[in-house]
């Protein structure tokens, strides 16, 4: 039996309600908003095999099979969604817990945490789902190119005032 080292809280009503992270049961009845072609939904039906590190009501973790470090892990929501805006809220809340759960027991001592939305994105896979990749050395690991963009503060202004009144 796997035994949890940290704990998920949620308020009910007007109480807090501990949970562990750490599952044995799976409630698949209720997740109906899986895709019958989705490799992900295949793996969280239990279709398709996977090395399972955690898994909760909303989400499912495993060890990736085309790693780009020792131990790169992903975590995916029990719902199907494309692209992360599309998920309802409940189905993000046990990710960065899970995140960290698997860094601190990797013992990964830097590392990214990644999520990409459509295929210019870098998306394979067309289910939400967030990376946890150690990056142990120049060479290993998620290699990235920043390139800011050359603007100015106006324009920046501009572009917070619209993003500020659609929130």
């Amino acid at each position: 039996m796997l035994k949890p080292f940290l704990s998920s809280s949620f308020v009910s009503g007007t109480r807090l309600i501990q949970r562990p992270l750490y599952y044995t049961k799976r409630t698949m009845s209720t997740h109906s908003h899986l895709d019958d072609d989705c490799i992900f939904c295949k793996i969280i039906r239990g279709e398709i095999p996977s090395f399972k590190l955690v898994e909760t009501d909303k989400c499912y973790s495993f060890v990736d099979i085309e790693p780009l470090s020792e131990g790169h892990s992903l975590i995916i929501p029990k719902y199907h969604a494309e692209f992360m805006h599309q998920l309802p809220d409940d189905y993000l809340t046990d990710i960065l817990p899970i995140a960290k759960q698997i860094a601190k027991a990797a013992k990964f001592e830097q590392y990214n945490v990644l999520q990409n939305n459509g295929r210019l994105a870098n998306q394979a896979v067309p289910h939400v789902h967030f990376h946890v990749i150690d990056k142990p050395n120049t060479s290993t690991g998620l290699g990235l190119t920043w390139k800011p963009l050359k603007t100015d503060m106006d324009s920046i202004k501009t572009r917070y005032e619209e993003i500020k009144r659609n929130l």
